[in-house]
């Protein structure tokens, strides 16, 4: 009698060994197959050959590190800006904080602002010095800054005015990382243009990446804690608030230049879409060398990154002139980010 039961057994285990590989066959296919399918939709996205339309509008930015408003950086640096900063150029965001958590920002912060304001203006006629403000914003940060607040947001407004005081052509937002759908940055941003719009001076934001698929940022934000993009409407609402928005189109942790390169070109085509046509829609360039999850320094180069750029803007909006690209940073490009900028982007 007990034959027949071990038979039992063992094909009750055998058919539950089989449900189980079809259970986890199942489950690798959802895994797997989205996961395939999206990186062929960006390796699509990555294919073609860009236009010689598809090139710099003479209005892209660079990022400049503090050291150009604090001392460190001297006569023989400011007489090399204009050798640095040829090409299409027109914007520099110069790091003049970070705000305190309360909004302020104390003026011993950039003492040397207005002799860079100077030298700009005097060798680079057209280029405009923009105030980069920028500080972690709560919950990310307890203690940083609470947009909902509205204390803080006077605070914020009145920095803004502090800097166009002291010579600087434009405010440069980066305040990270802000959810999607924040009233608070939206109420930050009514406020602090009131004040640059009366002086006749551009208010330009830093912005995350744009969801690629839908509501992929409030399941991203559930899963982790850390906001990582925006929905599309939620761009739409930040850039129609200011005259200036560049994308932070980098630490995607996408493996392969392809698949980067398609990821840009996806995100240029989305920004384009919810970005009007009369505020100018930059994308970041990724000139410095990280690797860690996050970013691939081998996968996400300048020359991917731009032709992303170019193919998106290709598809979207070929004759779209408010528009350009932002190098991220001067303190960390190397010579080889700088030529790519300029060959492949401003044919010089």
């Amino acid at each position: 009698m007990f034959v027949p039961v071990f038979r039992q057994a063992r094909g009750w285990m055998a058919r539950r060994r089989r449900r189980l590989a079809v259970v986890a066959a199942v489950v690798a296919a959802l895994l797997v197959l989205p996961v395939a399918t999206a990186g062929l939709t960006l390796c699509r996205a990555d294919s073609g050959a860009p236009s010689g339309q598809a090139r710099s509008r003479g209005r892209d930015a660079v990022w400049l590190g503090h050291a150009w408003v604090d001392g460190r950086k001297g006569p023989a640096d400011l007489a090399g800006l204009p050798q640095l900063l040829r090409g299409g150029v027109r914007d520099v965001f110069v790091h003049a904080g970070p705000l305190s958590d309360d909004g302020s920002l104390p003026a011993d912060r950039y003492p040397q602002a207005r002799r860079l304001v100077d030298a700009v203006h005097r060798e680079l006629p057209g280029v405009r010095v923009q105030a980069w403000l920028g500080d972690v914003v709560a919950p990310e940060k307890p203690a940083g800054l609470h947009l909902d607040d509205p204390a803080v947001r006077d605070r914020i407004t009145a920095s803004a005015g502090q800097v166009l005081d002291a010579g600087f052509d434009g405010v440069h937002f980066d305040l990270e990382p802000v959810q999607s759908g924040s009233p608070g940055f939206l109420a930050l941003l009514d406020q602090v243009h009131a004040v640059t719009a009366a002086r006749g001076a551009p208010l330009s934001v830093a912005a995350p990446q744009i969801d690629p698929l839908p509501r992929l940022h409030a399941v991203a934000g559930a899963l982790t804690g850390h906001p990582k993009w925006w929905s599309q409407d939620y761009f739409g609402q930040v850039a129609r608030r200011v005259e200036q928005i560049a994308v932070m189109s980098y630490d995607t942790g996408m493996p392969l230049p392809s698949l980067y390169g398609g990821y840009v070109a996806q995100q240029t085509e989305l920004a384009l879409r919810a970005t009007p046509a009369t505020v100018d829609l930059l994308m970041g360039l990724p000139a410095y060398v990280t690797d860690d999850w996050a970013h691939h320094s081998s996968a996400e180069t300048v020359p991917a990154a731009i032709r992303g750029v170019r193919l998106g803007l290709d598809r979207q909006a070929p004759g779209r002139q408010a528009f350009g690209v932002a190098v991220y940073a001067d303190f960390s490009a190397s010579e080889q980010d700088w030529a790519s900028y300029r060959q492949d982007w401003c044919l010089s």
